[in-house]
């Protein structure tokens, strides 16, 4: 089977998962506000939605792209202002990795602040990908961090010294928030809620691509032989 082959494969698969992702909130969430992750399974995600009859009443988009890609169906865009204090129902977003715990590597797309701002208001994380996003231990995907671009010398610095990991500056990238982002790779995640917070706490950090402080509730995880729904253990 070639590349190209396997990319369509693994493109039907994502849009698998999109589509169940809209089944849950049909069910979930009807004629509320939902968050919307980024990234090209959520692309998926936010076509079908368009498409479903789901109605809702808007979306928190997490970053500029899907924002223009919810604007371009039509979906009310809902900042975090407009719905005040209280939660969202549901967060629908990819991942770059995910663990049997469900906690996630995600920010590969660059959107890893937002996304963690508009989950942390979500009372269901919806997590949707691919079977090949699933992995005994994180790490393999190196992970995101989001910085402030005048510590760069700096974080890399502590990073390196914290975790042993090497960090690598993603080349002509900015975050919807003007900053820099760090891949660092090299790690065998064995405990991510510690290594979460503790590279939080180095200045000049904004945040990194952990989510295992606030990781899915729910998974809905595409394989060949169909979507597979399951939540989180315990």
């Amino acid at each position: 089977m070639d590349a190209t082959t396997n990319r369509m494969n693994q493109d039907e698969l994502k849009k698998a998962a999109a589509f169940a992702a809209v089944e849950e909130i049909r069910t979930l969430a009807p004629g509320a506000v939902i968050g919307v992750g980024t990234g090209s399974t959520v692309n998926h995600f936010i076509d079908a939605l368009a498409g479903s009859g789901v109605i809702i009443r808007g979306a928190v988009p997490s970053s500029e792209a899907s924002a223009r890609r919810l604007a371009a169906h039509g979906i009310l865009l809902v900042g975090l202002d407009e719905i005040g204090a209280g939660p969202i129902p549901a967060y629908v977003d990819g991942a770059d990795e995910i663990d049997p715990g469900f906690n996630m590597i995600k920010g590969g797309g660059g959107a890893l602040t937002r996304e963690k701002i508009v989950a942390a208001v979500a009372r269901r994380f919806i997590c949707i990908c691919d079977a090949s996003k699933k992995v005994a231990t994180l790490g393999r995907f190196p992970l995101p961090v989001e910085i402030i671009p005048m510590a760069h010398t700096q974080v890399r610095h502590e990073i390196a010294r914290l975790t042993g990991g090497s960090s690598r500056w993603r080349e002509g990238f900015v975050t919807d928030n003007a900053n820099h982002i760090l891949d660092v790779s090299g790690l065998t995640i064995n405990d991510p809620r510690t290594l979460e917070s503790d590279l939080n706490q180095i200045a000049g950090v904004v945040t990194n691509g952990l989510f295992a402080r606030r990781g899915a509730d729910v998974l809905l995880l595409a394989t060949a032989s169909g979507v597979e729904r399951s939540e989180r253990p315990g």
